[in-house]
């Protein structure tokens, strides 16, 4: 299967199905002698495993990760870092009755089109489980690029028709099951979840992940501008279906005179509708973008669909599925953006 690596010098490689022995992952360009915080790697999958709140998958995984090479005494060694995460909690039967059925809007009709067999259970590769591969090599990006002050946060800002509104507090992010950033928005986006899962529906939302200290001038004119780096690891994750930088669709609607970000005489702008990013190169300020997810596709309803002969049948999700994939995605979008940054620095650096 092509397409399961991303990056050019820090490069990840994954492998693995959601109901096979185990996930994992190679992860290149790791600079020697860099200590790794293993603690903090484990605790960056923590954030996303299945079964640590009411609003997600009770499908309940460890996700403690092994490490198989590219590390020695807690420092690396300038190899490929292999890794495992292995599966725990498979429930194949609970996917017996897709066998041969297609889910409405998930990726069984297209995988089955391209490959002409598909694992069924739990999605195969086409699994959120896949994501957890990530986590871990941008757990380990983020540890490199804090070597230079940059952070990376990203917190829920929307779950259906609720917005975060009000005061925004990183603070609060990891203090409420939705990892919104704002406590009074969490508990009604969290009931908002509960009341749909109760419905066995699933619901829509949204992520902001702001990036700062990042200086100008990383990212690469025309195909490889930095945005666009970004906007397809975030498009790379499962059942995201919009992605915006800075202003975002909201541009439309605005003149050039209230868009354009003025600058004041240090180089800062006094506005950042650009998010960050002018020319596809970051300009100093910070990286502002905003990730959409579609409703998870599995759903506890009956719906019409069709087998894999085009017969019409009825199809009723089972099993373990989150009621909205938000409040575990957030890691994911850290990762994300982590392995896209450290990888356009290092291109940027071999370039000198």
């Amino acid at each position: 299967m092509a397409g399961s690596s991303i990056g050019i010098i820090f490069k990840l490689s994954t492998f693995g199905e959601s109901h096979g022995t185990a996930i994992g992952g190679m992860i290149d360009g790791v600079p020697a002698g860099f200590k790794i915080d293993l603690e903090q790697v484990q605790s960056e999958l923590d954030r996303r495993k299945p079964g640590q709140s009411s609003i997600v998958t009770q499908r309940k995984e460890s996700d403690k990760v092994q490490f198989l090479s590219g590390i020695f005494e807690g420092e690396t060694t300038g190899t490929p870092i292999g890794f495992v995460i292995p599966n725990e909690d498979q429930k194949s039967k609970d996917y017996d009755h897709i066998k041969d059925a297609y889910r409405p809007s998930h990726a069984d009709f297209t995988y089955n089109k391209k490959y002409g067999h598909r694992d069924y259970r739990g999605g195969g590769r086409s699994s959120a489980r896949e994501t957890a591969c990530r986590v871990v090599a941008g757990a380990i990006a983020k540890q490199i690029l804090s070597l230079k002050g940059i952070e990376i946060v990203a917190y829920v800002d929307q779950v259906g028709s609720i917005s975060l509104e009000g005061e925004v507090d990183y603070s609060q992010i990891d203090k409420n099951p939705v990892r919104c950033a704002n406590a009074d928005c969490a508990i009604k986006m969290e009931n908002l979840i509960m009341s749909i899962k109760k419905d066995g529906d699933t619901i829509g939302g949204s992520i902001k992940c702001e990036i700062t200290n990042v200086s100008a001038g990383i990212g690469e004119p025309i195909f490889d501008k930095l945005h666009a780096e970004l906007g397809k690891a975030m498009l790379s994750i499962n059942a995201v279906k919009g992605f915006e930088i800075g202003s975002g669709f909201s541009c439309i609607e605005m003149r050039g005179s209230e868009h354009n970000d003025l600058f004041n005489e240090d180089g800062t702008t006094q506005t950042n509708h650009s998010g960050g990013i002018q020319g596809g190169i970051s300009n100093g300020m910070p990286i502002s973008m905003r990730v959409a997810f579609k409703p998870v596709a599995t759903i506890l309803k009956e719906q019409d669909s069709i087998d894999s002969s085009g017969t019409a049948i009825k199809i009723l999700g089972k099993g373990r599925h989150d009621p909205c994939v938000v409040p575990r995605a957030v890691p994911i979008v850290e990762a994300m953006a982590a392995i896209t940054l450290l990888d356009m620095m290092m291109r940027a650096s071999a370039l000198d």
